[in-house]
């Protein structure tokens, strides 16, 4: 009786240790390269203390707004009614949690806890989250191909023959029917009944997708302000689209927050687009100052307080 929890922890365990040497690796290599290009950081940091404030004060309006978004769209994930101001509160804690742990556990497991303190079960807390997750990357690609076609020639796609892609297409099919029909059958199905309900209610619905579009928006908009107030000649539309683009790139890297992958994958797609190292180096350090190091402290109190109040 004692041994099984031990077999059935240690995959999640070995999971676990597999993310945080991975997150471990990324970190090392980030520091590297900072200390690689830390003249030109040095320079962006300069330039970024004497940015436009005005344009400054919209990239922090946007970023608290995030939270809000981040909540409408949780609300819209689940049918039954949640309190709204310890959703809002628990959003802000997930996203101090989630740049402290890797791969986005910090906020799923904030999230979680919530909704199982709104009296759902766990298998239905689960999946609300994976219906939330699935609207968010369904956006994400909206918004990615659309922009794509407002702008063209800024992504640059390699060219593959319609053979490779008819196959790449079955293998990705292939792949998805094995895992559904083999160890995710149950869960699929689980959430392919949340995303029923949710959508057989129209406020619902809304607040999903809504909610998931502008929180995708505004995160955008946060790197368009702060590229104006450092005054980096880039257009509203081709930033949106580079933070898309970089953002879902750095998110197959487990890191907290996407520390390291997320700000050199910016820095590369704004470098690459045309912007000066300081200037991009200036904008990427902008938008982590205002999504991430300000919010940091204040998020891990309402986290603390939540826990103490047995909100989570």
């Amino acid at each position: 009786m004692t041994s099984e929890p031990v077999v059935v922890a240690a995959p999640g365990r070995r999971r676990v240790y597999w993310h945080g040497a991975l997150s471990l690796v990324v970190l090392i290599g980030a520091v590297c390269l900072a200390r690689r290009h830390w003249p030109v950081l040095e320079q962006g940091a300069v330039r970024l203390a004497v940015a436009d404030q005005g344009w400054l004060l919209v990239g922090a309006t946007a970023a608290a707004a995030t939270w809000v978004c981040a909540a409408l769209a949780q609300q819209g994930a689940v049918v039954r009614r949640l309190p709204q101001g310890r959703l809002v509160a628990a959003q802000f804690a997930a996203c101090a949690a989630n740049h402290v742990l890797p791969a986005g556990l910090g906020a799923g497991a904030v999230n979680l806890r919530f909704l199982m303190r709104c009296g759902l079960p766990a298998c239905r807390a689960a999946s609300a989250l994976a219906v939330k997750g699935t609207a968010g990357v369904a956006v994400r690609a909206v918004l990615i191909v659309a922009l794509t076609v407002a702008c063209p020639g800024v992504l640059r796609m390699p060219r593959l023959s319609a053979g490779v892609l008819l196959a790449l297409l079955a293998a990705a099919v292939g792949v998805a029917v094995v895992l559904a029909w083999s160890r995710c059958r149950r869960a699929l199905a689980a959430v392919v009944a949340d995303i029923r309900a949710v959508h057989a209610n129209p406020s619902r619905a809304a607040a999903l997708w809504g909610g998931s579009l502008a929180f995708a928006a505004l995160h955008a908009l946060v790197l368009i302000a702060v590229t104006q107030a450092v005054a980096l000649s880039l257009p509203p539309a081709r930033v949106a689209l580079l933070y898309l683009a970089a953002s879902s790139a750095a998110a197959l890297l487990p890191t907290p927050g996407g520390f390291g992958s997320l700000d050199a994958a910016l820095a590369l797609a704004l470098t690459a687009s045309g912007a000066p190292a300081t200037a991009a180096a200036s904008a990427v350090l902008g938008y982590r100052l205002l999504t991430v190091w300000l919010p940091l402290v204040p998020g891990l109190v309402v986290l603390g307080v939540l826990v103490r109040r047995k909100a989570l």
